[in-house]
């Protein structure tokens, strides 16, 4: 599930905005991103042995912290930050789909026309009821992997030493803005925890399966990346960022390679899809009955318990995002927006260190790199693209507009209710 969930359609599509940042050191910007998701996945493992529920991050929020806005603002940015990675999967299909076919006069057209197919189809197949079986899961998720790996291991051998030295040809500061760009690559482990009561033995199995998953990703991602600007010019990756992984195996695989890289990410990026909008759409349903989303969320179809409402809504929103911004927008406030969670979560589990017996120093360094992860991302994004900054800054006012306006609470509510299973440490 952690491999799956964060080898959905991130590397696919995010190693071109990487490289362009980092240069030759993107290996490291994918190593940064998988120190600041280790130390992150520690937390959620202390806390989903703490606190076994199907709510994750939400039920977290609400047991840290007392304020009866905190824990609703947070479900509200989960919800769009799961919209977020939903456009950056579409996109991928999209963008890999129309290379496929062949860049001509009408290949944008077709990239619209794909993403938004294929956000439609899973929505019709998520309305219809029709749910993949955990093993077919499981194939595609090593068939992927299979790919990755397979494209690492034979492009090692093709590295070109004048492709990448020197290391650090862009700056360290290029890297630090690398790895704030694309961490929504490492947007997937924080799932596990949900799962926690179907686990047969959750103390053993909790923890190892979050950082086995996050440590299985980051060495794919630092041994993808290296293939890639090992076999790239600079401005072959500047020229072809969008699906720079497809083209980088062009030099040693030929056009056999391009095609099953792209294949590997529309297979990774429809099964992405298909389990987000799931999951998502289940997640807005919960909320919902608990008052945390607007009523409207929590409606069902009466036979087949289908939250209909929530599905539409959500790939509504997704498709108006996917079709009206770029790569670049949609990957910041992917990124931008998990690395707030998981900033938050890293807090969460400092207040409740008590509880679930946490060592102060890991919950605060996580907390610490993704603070300065995401100014990092602002001060990129501020200085370089303002109208990406705008749309995130527009999408944040509104969650908290919405969190005030529909979530049944009083901003200036005195009282404060005990969270589930007892208050805060």
């Amino acid at each position: 599930m952690g491999v799956g969930g964060m080898v959905g359609g991130g590397i696919f599509s995010v190693l071109g905005l990487s490289v362009a940042l980092a240069g030759h050191a993107a290996p490291i910007a994918f190593g940064l991103g998988g120190v600041i998701a280790l130390l992150t996945g520690f937390s959620y493992a202390k806390l989903g042995l703490n606190y076994h529920s199907d709510g994750g991050s939400f039920t977290y929020l609400e047991h840290a912290f007392r304020h009866r806005n905190v824990a609703g603002i947070g479900g509200w940015m989960l919800i769009t930050g799961y919209i977020g990675t939903l456009a950056l999967y579409a996109y991928t299909f999209g963008v890999y789909g129309a290379a496929m076919f062949g860049q001509d006069a009408y290949g944008h057209a077709m990239q619209h026309l794909l993403e938004s197919l294929v956000l439609l189809l899973f929505a019709g197949i998520n309305l219809y009821g029709i749910k993949a079986a955990g093993k077919s899961e499981d194939v595609i998720v090593m068939v992927k992997v299979l790919i990755l790996s397979l494209f690492a291991a034979i492009g090692l051998f093709y590295i070109r030493a004048d492709h990448i030295l020197p290391f650090f040809n862009l700056g360290a500061t290029g890297v630090l803005m690398g790895t704030a760009l694309i961490f929504v690559a490492y947007e997937g482990f924080e799932l596990i925890p949900n799962s926690v009561n179907e686990m047969e033995n959750p103390h053993r199995d909790l923890g190892r399966g979050i950082m086995i998953s996050i440590a299985v990703a980051t060495g794919i991602y630092i041994l993808v990346s290296l293939v890639a600007v090992g076999n790239l010019m600079p401005e072959q990756i500047s020229r072809y960022k969008e699906y720079a992984l497809a083209v980088a195996a062009r030099p040693f695989l030929g056009k056999s390679g391009f095609m099953l890289i792209s294949l590997g990410a529309l297979l990774s990026t429809a099964s992405a899809i298909n389990a987000t909008l799931f999951g998502t759409a289940r997640l807005g349903m919960v909320m919902a009955q608990e008052a945390d989303l607007p009523k409207v969320f929590s409606h069902k179809e009466r036979t087949k318990d289908i939250p209909y409402m929530s599905l539409i809504v959500i790939t509504v929103l997704t498709l108006l995002f996917v079709n009206t911004t770029d790569l670049t927008i949609i990957s910041s406030f992917a990124s931008s927006t998990f690395l707030l969670i998981f900033a938050a979560i890293n807090l969460s589990a400092l207040r409740l260190r008590t509880r679930i017996r946490i060592n102060v120093v890991m919950p605060m360094t996580g907390l610490v790199l993704s603070l300065a992860s995401w100014a990092v991302l602002s001060a990129y994004l501020y200085k370089t693209d303002r109208r990406a900054m705008a749309w995130i800054g527009t999408f944040y006012v509104c969650v908290l507009a919405a969190e005030l306006v529909f979530s049944e609470r009083k901003l200036f509510f005195k009282g404060n209710r005990p969270p589930p299973g007892g208050s805060p440490a």
